[in-house]
């Protein structure tokens, strides 16, 4: 094979690779995004924001920073934005059980 033929292959690759990391990200970040929500929306119907407000605020504003990522293109980032408002929803939540 020719020179030129290797690096073309060589540089498809990559691309390839690359592309289907990016395209990971995306479905995971989305799929996130929508589990945080939910958490949200139940930390929200409990009276989470009378009742934990340090973590609904939390909660309420990393889902926005989630979407905001998404929004951006920028999904390595909103998943971990959306684990880390399901992680303050799951706190809220587990607080609002321990006054019932």
């Amino acid at each position: 094979m020719s020179r030129r033929i290797e690096k073309f292959l060589v540089l498809f690759v990559l691309c390839s690779f690359a592309l289907a990391l990016s395209g990971c990200y995306y479905f995971s970040a989305k799929r996130e995004i929508a589990n945080a929500d939910k958490l949200y929306s139940d930390l929200k119907g409990q009276g989470g924001e009378k009742l934990v407000p340090y973590q609904y605020c939390s909660a309420e504003k990393l889902l926005e920073d989630a979407r905001i990522e998404f929004d951006s293109n920028d999904f390595k980032y909103a998943e971990g934005f959306a684990k880390r408002s399901i992680s303050a929803s799951e706190a809220g939540l587990a607080e609002i059980q321990k006054k019932r």
